[in-house]
């Protein structure tokens, strides 16, 4: 249910820069790329070109290599096309509940299958919400939409962390964002920071 408004708030800033509704929705449902549909749609208001926005995105979404790397070692019985089905609705929630479900036992490729289904139906219906709804609401970021996505991670993060070495690894991760920010140009800063981060904590916290 939380994709629903995290969607929505798409939905809306997708309407307002030119999509029509139903490209909004074929996004949604194509994609399921959150914080990088956000990022697609950002770009395109500066006036990016295509491929800029199309290297940016892919840049963005690069921790999904590590996210799919992660869960397909509990995958091994999976046949392949099975994994890849998987691997369409992969983003950073259902691997945050997936890999809890791990945690307690009571994950298996049809659950996290469910997981997935259940995201997607969410995030697709949210984005058509709020496409439709769009005309109504008028200037969406007068209701502070834009912090839509940084909020659900937020709650992400304090419900995965579990005790004080986790903690500290998403302070480093978030210091390192910072000053890679900075240095970096574009987005790798995202994947940089993200990369360190848990090599800082594979090397200290084994």
């Amino acid at each position: 249910m939380g994709y629903v408004p995290v969607g929505a708030a798409f939905g809306i800033l997708a309407t307002t820069q030119g999509f029509t509704a139903l490209q909004a929705i074929a996004n949604s449902a194509t994609a399921i790329a959150g914080a990088g549909q956000f990022i697609g749609l950002s770009l395109m208001q500066t006036g990016a070109s295509v491929l800029t926005v199309l290297v940016a995105t892919s840049i963005v979404n690069l921790r999904y290599v590590l996210f799919g790397a992660t869960l397909s070692r509990h995958l091994d019985r999976t046949p392949l096309i099975g994994q890849a089905a998987l691997a369409f609705t992969l983003t950073d929630e259902t691997f945050a509940i997936n890999i809890d479900d791990h945690r307690r036992g009571s994950a298996s490729a049809m659950s996290m299958a469910g997981v997935g289904a259940i995201s997607w139906m969410g995030w697709v219906f949210g984005t058509a919400l709020g496409a439709t709804a769009s005309s109504v609401i008028g200037d969406p970021y007068r209701f502070g939409v834009a912090f839509a996505m940084p909020a659900m991670f937020v709650a992400l993060l304090v419900a995965q962390t579990e005790n004080r070495e986790q903690v500290i690894i998403a302070v480093v991760a978030a210091v390192l964002a910072i000053g890679f920010a900075v240095l970096l140009p574009g987005k790798w800063y995202i994947v940089a920071a993200s990369v360190v981060a848990a090599a800082i904590g594979a090397l200290f916290y084994r």
